[in-house]
């Protein structure tokens, strides 16, 4: 297993800036720690063997339940209208969305 990655206050302060989130001192101190952490777990991901493993998406294998799209027509404006509950002429009705 290769050494921590322990990441100091500086670095994390230079993330603070990047990503424009302001810390305080116990924060930055807790970050730390915790970033520190998932690097470590990271790398010990890293070491796992994965040369001949296919990549995938999904742990499991996932069937979309959306059917194919498939070209039809589109209704008139005629038609459409049939189902507008107000409108004006040949336009759709509404309340006013701005006031």
């Amino acid at each position: 297993m290769e050494e921590s990655a322990d990441l100091t206050i500086e670095e994390i302060k230079q993330i603070s800036v990047l990503t424009r989130i302001a810390m305080t001192d116990n924060e930055l101190d807790l970050m730390r720690t915790q970033m520190s952490a998932i690097l470590d777990s990271v790398a010990i991901l890293n070491e796992v063997d994965t040369e001949n493993v296919e990549p995938t998406g999904h742990s499991v294998d996932v069937k979309s339940v959306m059917r194919d799209d498939e070209k039809q027509d589109s209704l008139t404006q005629e038609e459409t209208l049939l189902n507008a509950p107000q409108r004006e002429g040949s336009f759709i009705r509404i309340r006013a969305v701005l006031e």
